[in-house]
């Protein structure tokens, strides 16, 4: 089993990275919110990971703290959830948010999240209450670039939706807000359209 990963940063492609250890690269899979956490290419890098080994392949998802690989593999344990709709829970959810939304039963908050409907979000509430740790800290605020415009647009289309619906929902994102925070608040507005 894979369990961390430092190496050196030499691709990012939303949702996927690849991480140079000695010579040898690992494609990894991270959500949003540890994707945006990452350095620029050329950075050394550290990941919390998990390996998943199907008939069809092995597939490495990596995380920027325990909190979040943890919150993943509790995710991957509920019925009808599987590692592509954990991603995108923790790509809309910090890990934080997704303990608070479990333990408030907070069905709302669940179903902002693209693939996340009425029954799955009920079946979460269910199944992961009290199994989630309270995960400490937060995100720091940053001001928006066009750079920064460019990665939330990315992850959007990254998560399926369309390159219109995406700019319409960056609209009504706030100039003065961190990448991770713009992706959610284009969710929130897409998720009520």
């Amino acid at each position: 089993m894979i369990g961390r990963i430092t190496g050196t940063l030499i691709e990012k492609h939303p949702p996927m990275i690849c991480v140079d250890v000695h010579g040898v690269g690992y494609d990894i899979d991270v959500p949003m919110s540890s994707f945006y956490q990452l350095g620029e290419v050329g950075s050394t890098v550290t990941l919390f990971t998990h390996l998943s080994i199907r008939d069809d392949a092995h597939v490495l998802y990596g995380f920027s703290n325990e909190a979040e690989r943890r919150s993943f593999r509790q995710l991957i344990k509920v019925s009808g959830i599987g590692a592509r709709t954990a991603l995108s829970l923790l790509s809309g959810l910090s890990a934080a948010e997704l303990h608070s939304a479990i333990e408030h039963q907070d069905i709302g908050r669940l179903t902002t999240v693209p693939g996340i409907g009425k029954k799955t979000a009920e079946r979460l509430l269910l199944e992961l209450r009290g199994k989630l740790d309270q995960p400490a800290g937060g995100t720091v605020p940053a001001t928006s670039s066009s750079t920064e415009r460019d990665d939330m647009l990315n992850a959007l289309l990254a998560l399926g939706y369309n390159h219109s619906d995406s700019q319409k929902a960056l609209k009504q994102v706030g100039d003065d807000v961190s990448v991770s925070e713009g992706i959610r608040q284009a969710l929130q507005f897409l998720s009520k359209r």
